[in-house]
């Protein structure tokens, strides 16, 4: 296994260390499963805190069960510089989605220890709690809590789809933590795998991320009239699962007929009474709209709702559509920005500035102070997936651009 030399990072501890909390709640295809509070999230939660009380840290946990792991500061009492991700996976995760964000951060902090640097700002690895959003909805709690973007109320009283309650499983985990959820920050970064196939097709080691695209989540009910399917004629049937069908078909069409790198997508279809010989009254599924501009994304919401509304009342049936998440296109702040391009050119690295297609804790956290992120390739731009997977050399090269852009940020005394 080779690393590029002269890197301020320790490579192959790096790859030890995603490999060793890859064990944890491995799947048969070779990812992950660690969903947010269960028995394998806090298997993971509790390995990582071993490895930074073990770098010299001194760890907090927050009231939703963030996790914040210190390296004093030569000033200590500057608020930190932040970095991080998370911990938890999708059903059928793989093993560096938040996770390189979380260890890449602690690799820094490793790394900063092996030098004697000391910076002016103390330093901080972040863990967020359920980011992923997929036993617990909607997702990016822990940041979106602490950027005021959700109350902790509302989110301690979210109900997992197997019926558990999100503050009863943060006690149950031990990650009930006591320390106030507004947590002062300098600034933040966060390193993380691409999700996708730019960098890769392009051949590029570093994604300077400029900003996220906006996102609008929705779910649709549409409700026909069940009735046999031997005795109905055709003619006379008010079909909810024909009208969907359509209307799946008028989401893609959004997205096909936008300009500039628009995303649209159907999740999630369930078909009422699920009987193969009645004709479905009841239709529930959801739409993710997604586009770096604001207007555009504006516009993408109008068609889609109009689609709808056009093809229940041609079906003779009835469509409700509910608002579930939304936040702006969101750009990161140049100064950081401008410092991760020039780690990246520092270290002869070959970059592209791009705009994250996915949602990031960075998202809310850049509501409240300076943010950026870095991106690495992930091969064949596949993510949420159990195939998921980096380079050695690539994980390496992200945490050397985030040693950098950390330094220069915290500061020098």
């Amino acid at each position: 296994m080779s690393f590029p030399s002269n890197l301020p990072i320790d490579g192959q501890r790096l790859w030890d260390s995603l490999a060793e909390m890859a064990k944890i709640g491995a799947t048969a295809k070779g990812g992950s499963c660690r969903l947010a509070l269960s028995d394998e999230d806090k298997a993971g939660r509790d390995l990582f805190v071993s490895w930074c009380e073990a770098a010299g840290c001194t760890v907090t946990i927050d009231r939703i069960g963030n996790i914040f792991a210190r390296r004093k500061g030569h000033d200590d009492s500057l608020a930190p510089v932040v970095m991080g991700s998370h911990l938890d996976t999708q059903p059928t995760g793989g093993r560096f989605d938040g996770v390189f964000g979380v260890l890449a951060a602690l690799e820094v902090v490793r790394s900063l220890n092996d030098r004697g640097v000391d910076t002016l700002h103390p330093v901080e690895v972040a863990v967020w709690t359920n980011e992923e959003g997929s036993r617990f909805s909607p997702p990016m709690m822990g940041s979106g809590v602490v950027t005021g973007v959700f109350t902790l109320d509302e989110i301690l009283d979210k109900v997992a789809q197997d019926g558990a309650r999100l503050g009863d499983e943060l006690v149950r985990t031990g990650y009930a933590g006591d320390a106030p959820v507004d947590h002062p920050m300098h600034a933040y970064l966060e390193a993380h795998i691409e999700q996708g196939p730019v960098l890769e097709v392009e051949g590029k080691e570093i994604g300077v991320v400029t900003g996220a695209q906006g996102q609008r989540w929705y779910e649709v009910t549409v409700t026909g009239v069940e009735a046999h399917a031997g005795p109905t004629p055709m003619r006379l049937r008010r079909d909810a699962l024909v009208a969907a069908a359509a209307m799946v078909q008028a989401v893609q069409r959004v997205g096909l007929e936008t300009a500039g790198d628009p995303c649209a997508t159907v999740g999630i279809l369930d078909v009422h009474p699920h009987s193969r010989n009645v004709i479905p009254g009841r239709v529930f599924f959801t739409v993710d709209l997604r586009h770096p501009n604001a207007d555009t994304l504006a516009d993408m919401d109008r068609r889609f709702r109009a689609a709808v509304a056009a093809i229940a009342e041609q079906n003779g049936v009835s469509a409700e559509i509910a608002d579930f998440w939304h936040f702006p296109p969101t750009p990161f702040a140049k100064p950081l920005v401008d410092r991760v391009r020039e780690a990246a050119g520092g270290f002869g690295f070959s970059h592209r500035d791009i705009v994250s297609g996915a949602g990031h804790d960075a998202v809310y956290v850049a509501g409240k102070v300076p943010t950026a992120m870095i991106f690495i390739p992930c091969e064949d731009g596949i993510s949420h997936n159990e195939v998921e997977n980096i380079s050695p050399a690539d994980g390496a090269r992200g945490a050397a651009v985030l040693f950098e852009t950390l330094v220069a940020t915290a500061g020098k005394p």
